[in-house]
């Protein structure tokens, strides 16, 4: 990643063969801004640890990953770290330590921790390069994505990836322009009544979206057809109780999954173009859907 060749005290920038793909694409300047980015990333479910292996393979030096909860078995269809062997341990520690297992000159800071009013400070205190937005708490959502645009700190925001079954309905564009999915309708309404984001024009804040309706979840009939029963390890909590959720919808680990991989591409292409150097289409702040072919 980087290496000590220096007298003066500097570190020198070097690649490292693990991320001569990724610097194929986006040049020597480009892999140094990314090896000394700080990104973090808020919410570490389904979308989130997908975002997380992403921009640590894309060679992300400084990984912020924030969660409060622990590893559930049915996370075990679209989250990263749910495998055998974590159930019941920290999300945020489990993938930190993937992080530096993929790249072990990366700094990945886990952080159990549930964003709220409270906690926003600490959290956003060291001025990350980038945020990234996998919350699925609204309250908590919106008050980010406001922390964020009053720090000036560039976030990148999931909306609703739950119900869905294709991935190819994606679009990133400006979280103002947004459509259909109703958590990014709601999203929207109350950034700009409770946040005084603006009625008309962009919010300059990219966001994930899927142009799928949500499906309502199927009935099941395993456990005697008992119905749902919660068997989070962290069980009954302030933050998220599953046992008071009033609708529990379906997931497909390669929709959430695409969630995350898109957001990751906005933090990189918009990091990379930063250091002069992009290919493609670095348009991330809005206006961008991916065409068909």
């Amino acid at each position: 990643m980087a290496a000590p060749d220096r007298d003066d005290g500097e570190t020198a920038y070097r690649l490292h063969r693990r991320f001569d793909r990724i610097g194929r694409l986006v040049g020597d300047r480009g892999m140094e801004r990314l090896f000394s980015a700080r990104v973090t990333v808020i919410g570490l479910g389904g979308v989130g640890s997908f975002a997380v292996e992403a921009l640590a393979r894309s060679g992300v030096g400084l990984l912020k990953l924030v969660d409060f909860d622990r590893v559930c078995v049915t996370n075990s269809n679209r989250q990263i770290q749910a495998v055998q062997g974590t159930i019941a341990r920290q999300k945020a520690a489990v993938l930190a330590e993937r992080v530096q297992a993929i790249n072990p000159q990366a700094s990945a800071e886990a952080v159990p921790l549930f964003y709220s009013e409270r906690t926003s400070d600490a959290l956003l205190a060291d001025a990350p390069d980038f945020v990234v937005d996998a919350i699925d708490n609204i309250k908590a959502k919106i008050h980010l994505i406001a922390a964020c645009r009053a720090r000036g700190v560039p976030i990148v925001s999931s909306m609703g990836a739950s119900g869905r079954i294709d991935p190819t309905a994606l679009v990133v564009t400006d979280l103002s322009a947004t459509r259909i999915d109703p958590f990014a309708n709601q999203v929207r309404r109350l950034l700009r009544k409770k946040y005084a984001f603006p009625a008309q024009g962009t919010f300059g804040v990219p966001a994930v979206f899927s142009t799928e309706m949500p499906a309502e979840p199927c009935d099941l009939g395993y456990d005697g057809g008992l119905g749902f029963r919660c068997v989070c390890p962290g069980g009954a909590n302030e933050f998220h109780s599953c046992e008071e959720r009033r609708l529990i919808y379906g997931t497909a680990g390669f929709v959430t999954g695409a969630f995350g991989l898109a957001c990751a591409s906005v933090v990189v292409r918009a990091l990379a173009a930063r250091a002069g150097r992009v290919n493609g289409n670095d348009n991330v702040n809005g206006g961008h859907e991916p065409r068909a072919d």
